[in-house]
């Protein structure tokens, strides 16, 4: 695969050209809004063996050929190029001809039935063959210790016949937020914690799920060993069923962290205990923040650095958005609301108002601005391919155990290709 940033005056016929790759294969990888018309800026990913680097100002061939550790003589041989060739800026050399060796990596997906409904096993037949293991979101507690039910049979079966691991996830939300109360009133009471496990359980082993992932959010410093107590116990009886165990936990770049997302996730003793952790290495960016990344590299990168510091590399999953938001302009603190939308919306959205897509190197994040039929104003930061590259970069730096999506029903059709580019997905059945 190949990522080409479409520049001012390209047409996907010229692309085609350049890499000599049929403009229909790009097209339908990249499922292109209209193929005769591309967004300044729009990243493009184009399938085909080997890699392109384009000469910049002060390059050589002999230091790309230093740069990638391939032999200067093959790349002067498989480009058919002289000893002596003067090459200009922007020269496309093709540095690579066979494939490289991919690390093997466990790959996982929240779904949420309450938005994807009557298609998800249509998306988990899709896109089976990339996860390990589905998070089914969200068994939600309740103050009696015991659980709401959720209509999740169907799924769980679809995942099992695409060998991925089904994980039951149990939540503290109550009417639609996390409460601190609600997991107060689980988590202090030693019986309410059984009684939830007990009716766990027997949904685990009812169902087929092979395992449960503890999503409890806002969970205060006053509960943060209670929190741990209750992960020592739900192991201790998993194991027993030979089932996993992990927990979802909020993004930490130092210890002590205060305020009730933060204080009450214990990275150490969680990542001591459960078989890996989820971290959700996302929403810098949400409803109602100002315009910025949902995952910004730079605060990606804190997150995984300090987690690896205290947690086993081979136990932690980083956290990946399929959604960016649209911004109402002027933003206004406690007012504006950001609507979510997919890197498909985004681009349409980019086509729609003739917008040029820039990038923010720092964030890796790609972003545009745009006037409605009102005249207001919009910013928009979404993921590309560039942005999904850097992160896969970072999984593959730290040698973490994989990468984990918030959440499935978003259209990123990108991502799924440069998944199955870097990584070869472990399946566990």
């Amino acid at each position: 695969m190949q990522i080409h940033v479409v520049q001012p005056g390209e047409s996907l016929w010229n692309i085609g050209q350049m890499y000599n790759v049929p403009i229909q294969t790009i097209s339908d990888a990249n499922q292109l809004l209209n193929p005769e018309r591309l967004i300044v800026g729009q990243s493009l990913v184009i399938p085909f063996e080997g890699r392109y680097h384009w000469l910049m100002p002060g390059e050589s061939v002999w230091g790309v050929s230093q740069q990638y550790g391939i032999p200067f003589e093959q790349i002067l041989r498989i480009n058919n190029l002289p000893m002596s060739a003067y090459l200009p800026v922007g020269f496309p050399l093709y540095i690579s001809t066979s494939p490289q060796m991919k690390p093997v990596i466990e790959v996982a997906a929240y779904m949420n039935l309450d938005i994807t409904g009557e298609y998800s096993q249509d998306i988990i037949n899709d896109i089976g063959e990339y996860l390990t293991y589905l998070q089914v979101f969200s068994y939600q507690m309740n103050p009696d210790g015991t659980l709401t039910p959720i209509d999740d049979q169907a799924i769980i079966n679809t995942a099992l016949e695409n060998q991925i691991v089904p994980l039951m996830v149990i939540t503290n939300i109550e009417d639609g937020q996390f409460s601190t109360e609600l997991a107060t009133t689980i988590l202090q009471d030693e019986s309410l914690q059984n009684r939830m496990l007990d009716e766990a359980l027997a949904i685990v082993d009812e169902k087929g799920f092979l395992g449960i992932d503890f999503d409890l959010e806002y969970v205060g410093e006053q509960n943060r060993e209670a929190y741990n107590n209750l992960m020592r116990n739900a192991k201790e009886r998993l194991d027993e069923r030979g089932y996993f165990l992990s927990s979802a936990l909020a993004p930490q770049v130092e210890p002590g962290m205060e305020g009730d997302l933060y204080a009450g996730h214990d990275y150490e003793t969680q990542g001591e205990i459960a078989d890996f952790l989820f971290l959700m290495t996302y929403e810098w960016g949400y409803t109602g923040s100002p315009p910025q990344a949902v995952a910004p590299i730079d605060q990606v990168g804190r997150v995984i650095e300090y987690a690896v510091s205290i947690v086993p590399a081979d136990k932690i999953m980083m956290g990946i958005p399929l959604y960016g938001y649209d911004w109402t302009l002027p933003y206004v603190e406690g007012e504006t609301q950001a609507e979510a939308i997919d890197p498909q919306q985004a681009l349409e959205l980019a086509l729609q108002y003739n917008a040029a897509i820039e990038y923010d190197t720092t964030a890796q994040s790609p972003h545009f601005t745009y006037y409605d039929e009102e005249g207001t104003e919009h910013e928009v930061w979404f993921e590309d391919a560039r942005s999904i590259q850097a992160k896969f970069d970072l999984v593959k730096e730290f040698d973490l155990r994989g990468l984990f999506y918030w959440v499935l029903g978003w259209e990123f059709p990108q991502n799924w290709l440069l998944l199955e580019d870097n990584f070869n997905v472990n399946k566990r059945l």
